[in-house]
């Protein structure tokens, strides 16, 4: 899946916020709730419109992101 098929930004939806694709739910909102010791289950319980793989390879791209060696 690329960031394409994960990830919408558009100004009409949530003033550009960047939602899970054919949904409004923010991906900032998958972040907090882990963040708030909310276990993946719980998220997609109360977000059903957001599938697990969606959701698990959106972590996994940004976990690849953070581990990924800076350029000099």
């Amino acid at each position: 899946m690329s960031a394409k098929d994960l990830i919408t930004i558009d100004p009409e939806i949530l003033g550009g916020t960047p939602v899970f694709k054919d949904t409004r739910v923010p991906v900032e909102t998958l972040f907090d709730y882990l963040e708030d010791n909310y276990s993946l289950d719980e998220f997609l319980e109360c977000f059903p419109s957001v599938t697990r793989a969606m959701a698990c390879r959106i972590l996994e791209r940004s976990e690849s992101a953070l581990l990924e060696p800076v350029a000099a």
